[in-house]
């Protein structure tokens, strides 16, 4: 389970959000909405540790996420809204890298295999500079299907996706949560239809 309390977080000395409160369940999606610069990509970072709070803590079964040790972390993957892929290596070699960041094993079928299912196939050794934005988003978010992570913290993932990818993200999704995934996410498209889908509104 995630859980929040009391989270408060301050940028240029002015207040984002406060007394954020919330539980995520095994099953269960968190989508945080708001207006632009309230704070939601923030929150998604600090759910992930990754920045500071004023006040409060989150916590990943039971355990400060600030705080969680090397395989501890494994349980969880970021996909931010920029789409943290170099441009000078290919989506193969972004796979990788990323593998290696995880501190796992390189996979190279496994890679292949996500990145074809993705839409991938036959751009797998064309760097990544040369690629649409819809195509860097998918290299991106093709690690979700390499991950063994419960908890999927994913911002704007919809972003630069056509339907076709939309289609097949949101499938993911709900395939996460039927087998008792957590998903926190922000978009600024609708993600109707997936299930346990809880609002947290930052407005």
């Amino acid at each position: 389970m995630l859980k929040a309390e009391g989270l408060s977080c301050r940028r240029g000395g002015r207040p984002l959000f406060s007394g954020i409160d919330f539980n995520v369940d095994p099953g269960q999606l968190l989508f945080v909405r708001g207006r632009n610069g309230c704070g939601k990509t923030t929150l998604l970072r600090a759910i992930c540790g990754l920045t500071a709070l004023e006040s409060g803590q989150v916590t990943l079964r039971g355990e400060d996420i600030r705080r969680l040790d090397e395989s501890a972390r494994a349980d969880l993957i970021y996909v931010g809204h920029r789409d943290a892929v170099k441009d000078e290596f290919t989506p193969l070699e972004n796979l990788a890298v990323q593998q290696g960041l995880r501190g796992e094993g390189f996979d190279e079928a496994r890679c292949l295999d996500a990145l074809e299912e993705v839409g991938l196939a036959g751009y797998e050794d064309i760097p990544v500079r040369y690629l649409s934005q819809g195509q860097r988003r998918r290299t991106a978010l093709s690690r979700l299907l390499l991950s063994s992570s419960p908890l999927w913290v994913l911002d704007e993932p919809l972003t630069a996706l056509d339907v076709r990818a939309v289609d097949w993200l949101l499938e993911l999704l709900e395939m996460h949560l039927a087998q008792g995934g957590l998903v926190v996410t922000t978009s600024h498209q609708p993600i109707d239809g997936l299930r346990e889908a809880n609002i947290l509104d930052l407005s």
